[in-house]
């Protein structure tokens, strides 16, 4: 490996922990899926009706790489005598491929660091390895990330299912606020009032008491 390619590492671009020795070209992806049927026009206030019409979609970045096979980092003298060579010395590029292969086989969520900008929490989508005679000593692929958007979720303690007379469609206590409890009106109307509103209307109007028409 010559001095000017040790001077393109320092563009710093990484997967995972993985530095390739180059970068041939980056593409990068975003996209928002929006509804098809009509939206009520947004307010003054702000565009909050819009947005719960669309969402962001998972980003996605291609990176075609190459990936040559670890060693000193001067022609002319041999670095690794004297503690300085390529992060990936101890790896050939039969190694870097099992290495990819594995990372998407486990599913490792991956930091990327591209020439744009930085990824976090990323998959490996697709892995494309290409061999011909001009990279039949080097790793030549293409790397095809998404985002993985997380989410969190909270825990709520109700009582055991036993207790509920319908548990399974008894749906979770939530805290809605102080309540202000109104004593119940005893009055000799009122008392009146709830007799007569239990007397059927037949009786009512047998005794003479006028029904009120609705």
């Amino acid at each position: 490996m010559d001095i000017l390619s040790t001077l393109f590492k320092l563009s710093k671009r990484q997967i995972g922990i993985m530095v390739p020795d180059v970068v041939v070209s980056e593409k990068h992806s975003d996209s928002l899926e929006i509804t098809e049927h009509p939206v009520e026009r947004p307010t003054e206030s702000g565009a909050g009706v819009v947005a719960d019409h669309a969402y962001k979609r998972p980003c996605e970045v291609t990176m075609e790489c190459g990936f040559a096979g670890g060693g000193s980092l001067l022609d002319a003298f041999d670095t690794r005598t004297i503690g300085f060579s390529t992060p990936l010395n101890s790896m050939s590029p039969r190694d870097v491929y099992a290495s990819f292969l594995d990372m998407q086989q486990k599913r490792e969520l991956l930091s990327v660091t591209t020439g744009k900008r930085v990824y976090k929490n990323m998959l490996i989508k697709g892995i494309e390895v290409t061999t011909d005679k001009a990279t039949e000593n080097v790793l030549s692929i293409t790397l095809t990330l998404r985002e993985v958007i997380l989410t969190s979720t909270q825990k709520i303690q109700v009582a055991a299912k036993a207790d509920m007379a319908l548990g399974e469609n008894t749906a979770a206590s939530k805290n809605a606020g102080t309540k202000s409890l109104t004593p119940p009106d005893t009055s000799l109307a009122a008392s009146i009032n709830n007799f007569l509103s239990g007397v059927p209307g037949d009786a009512l109007s047998a005794i003479g008491i006028p029904l009120a028409k609705p």
